[in-house]
């Protein structure tokens, strides 16, 4: 039960992100954009791991990266 929640809450998260971006509510250079992602990516990451689905799994991996790398990016 708690992967399902992990699952579903990065889903939205990554969902969100996109939306708000989308929208023009918030840059894509946004510190809040890219935790949203990285974050996302974490929680499906926890999700899809217990599931067996690697390909996601990996998916998630380098979507998290890529949000670590802006992050420091944009803090440093």
């Amino acid at each position: 039960m708690i992967y399902e929640i992990l699952g579903w809450a990065g889903t939205i998260l990554v969902v969100m992100a996109y939306f708000l971006v989308s929208n023009d509510v918030i840059s894509s250079q946004s510190l809040i954009y890219q935790i949203m992602n990285a974050s996302g990516a974490v929680f499906l990451g926890i999700s899809v791991f217990k599931k067996k689905a690697w390909a996601s799994f990996g998916l998630q991996v380098i979507w998290f990266i890529i949000g670590i790398i802006a992050i420091a990016n944009i803090v440093f």
